[in-house]
């Protein structure tokens, strides 16, 4: 199966860490919940179009290869609700003049975003009882009360989906990794406005801290597990 990186990662450098012991499947919990993270209009636009175009609208837009990504959130989503698991939203909260960071100062265009930017994308919106987690780093645990969520519904992995692959999923992805959570990273249900940044990201991310697959075979996984 040919992965993102390649033809990026080059091959002799994929085998240096095959030789490592890197990269080595981990068994997947058994109370797996999804992360949809920051998949708002900010982050796609709201309608497909090249990116240099969508950066018109929202300066912190991916384009079309984010609407691309969210075709397959919704199937990984439909079965997360089917089988009735916990469907998790950490999402970028408005920002006020006082929320000013060091982010903000490197990417001013974060400040910039007006509020209808900030709604969640229709496709895949919250449905009543899921959970809302705003946040205000790019790590969805990082300040927020996710993981006393993660406790309380008894969950054991997780799957992502989201973006961008190099900021807010991978920082969760690398916090999910430090706090023993099991993980999917869902290669084509996560999104960037780099293609090369994404590939190398999941390439680490692959190696480091999580399974990384296409999203038909994370649904496999869902599917393969017992109702409770």
């Amino acid at each position: 199966m040919r992965r993102p990186w390649d033809g990026i990662v080059p091959a002799e450098e994929q085998e240096t860490y095959k030789l490592a012991g890197m990269g080595t499947a981990s068994k997947f919990g058994s109370k797996p919940a999804l992360l949809i993270i920051d998949v708002q209009y900010r982050t796609i636009g709201t309608r497909p179009q090249p990116i240099r175009q969508a950066i018109a609208e929202f300066p912190t837009s991916c384009g079309e290869i984010g609407w691309e990504a969210v075709r397959h959130m919704e199937r990984i989503l439909r079965c997360f609700r089917e089988k009735k698991l916990p469907v998790i939203y950490p999402h970028i909260a408005p920002k006020a003049a006082y929320d000013r960071t060091a982010f903000s100062d490197r990417v001013p265009g974060v400040m910039k975003i007006p509020s209808h930017g900030y709604k969640f994308v229709e496709e895949v919106s919250p449905q009543e009882g899921e959970v809302l987690i705003p946040k205000y780093h790019a790590s969805a645990f990082f300040g927020t009360q996710l993981t006393s969520y993660l406790v309380a519904l008894g969950v054991d992995s997780l799957v992502f989906t989201g973006c961008t692959t190099s900021g807010c999923v991978r920082a969760s992805v690398v916090d999910a990794c430090s706090l023993n959570y099991k993980a999917i990273v869902c290669q084509d249900a996560v999104f960037d406005r780099s293609s090369v940044s994404h590939a190398v990201n999941l390439f680490d991310i692959a190696h480091k801290y999580a399974d990384v697959m296409p999203t038909d075979d994370a649904i496999a996984v869902v599917e393969s597990m017992r109702r409770p």
